[in-house]
């Protein structure tokens, strides 16, 4: 068991920055590399414009690494832009172990392979300060041509594109975290397809994909679901919407972790899934579905309100509030 305090560093060295150093990824960008005592990394982006982004991983126990690492990229990926390379604090209760450590950065290298990041340095750490551990990522990233989109670029008269599916990340985290008590309740083969769902979390390629359409707004729908994510979309653009909440797609495995969790998968967190503003909304989904990408038209972008469209019933599309993945009752 580790002791309070910074990770010693003999430990750190061997399963922290000695897997980092020999990983698979190793950018032209990237001039200045993380080692015991190095304060900083360093980054080379020539003439295109640096992009930061933050989050942390608070509702997972399983997977915090592989979920860090793509969690984070998505929201440079919103932007246009290009991640580069990701640093990490690594917060950890007391007792925690190595195997703890050595399964955080399995997950984290893993994640950062498949998109072709490197992990630039971080902090870690055993402290009483916290129960379970806690991940707070920054992700640095840099667009292509100096091109990149914002959240608040939405146009009246755009569609408002969804890809992949609602509560896509919420459903894999559920059923890894409740993975006893959903076997005892949904089919094998549905409980193994929501832990695989896990797969689909990046939104690198619809990135590109929208950036190549023309898009002016994207958002990852990350905390507060799909309708939270299409509210902040709104929002922030100081603009309306019309959400077609009839055209939202769900699987049948979302609908069934959230039936025994006692959820709402509108309001679930589905990180991997994009909300895209963008004129022609339907050339754009068949570009996406093109490129093996479900996607569909869900909702306008209007001058002012923020409304769904239901079943033929019209209501106020509310402000997100707290997670449905913090209510679920397993």
């Amino acid at each position: 068991m580790f002791e309070i305090g910074k990770i010693p560093p003999q430990i750190l060295e061997r399963i922290v920055l000695d897997p980092v150093t020999h990983s698979k990824v190793h950018r032209d960008d990237i001039v200045v590399r993380p080692k015991t005592g190095e304060d900083c990394s360093a980054m080379d982006p020539k003439e295109e414009l640096c992009v930061f982004s933050t989050d942390p991983i608070t509702g997972a126990t399983k997977d915090t690494g592989y979920l860090a690492v793509h969690i984070n990229c998505n929201d440079v990926f919103s932007a246009g832009a290009e991640p580069v390379g990701i640093l990490m604090t690594v917060l950890l209760p007391p007792q925690s172990d190595e195997a703890m450590l050595e399964e955080l950065m399995h997950g984290t290298l893993k994640a950062a392979a498949e998109l072709g990041i490197e992990v630039l340095g971080g902090h870690t750490e055993v402290t009483d300060a916290v129960t379970k551990p806690v991940i707070s990522a920054t992700v640095i990233g840099k667009t292509r041509n100096r091109k990149m989109v914002c959240t608040g670029g939405a146009e009246v008269g755009q569609d408002v594109i969804m890809t992949k599916w609602a509560g896509l990340e919420g459903t894999a985290i559920i059923a890894h975290e409740h993975e006893d008590v959903l076997a005892q309740r949904i089919d094998k083969e549905l409980l193994e397809e929501a832990k695989d769902m896990k797969g689909y979390l990046s939104v690198g390629t619809e990135s590109r994909i929208a950036m190549e359409h023309g898009a002016t707004a994207m958002h990852d729908a990350t905390e507060g679901g799909i309708l939270g994510a299409v509210w902040e979309l709104a929002e922030c653009s100081g603009k309306g919407v019309q959400v077609f909440a009839d055209n939202i797609p769900i699987k049948e495995v979302t609908k069934a972790v959230c039936k025994e969790a006692g959820i709402e998968p509108l309001l679930l967190i589905s990180s991997g899934t994009m909300i895209i503003s963008a004129f022609d909304g339907a050339g754009l989904a068949e570009k996406l579905e093109e490129a093996g990408i479900e996607a569909a038209v869900i909702g306008r972008i209007t001058e002012s309100g923020k409304t769904i469209l239901e079943q033929g019933k019209e209501r106020v599309l509310e402000q997100p509030k707290s997670d449905a993945l913090y209510q679920v009752k397993l």
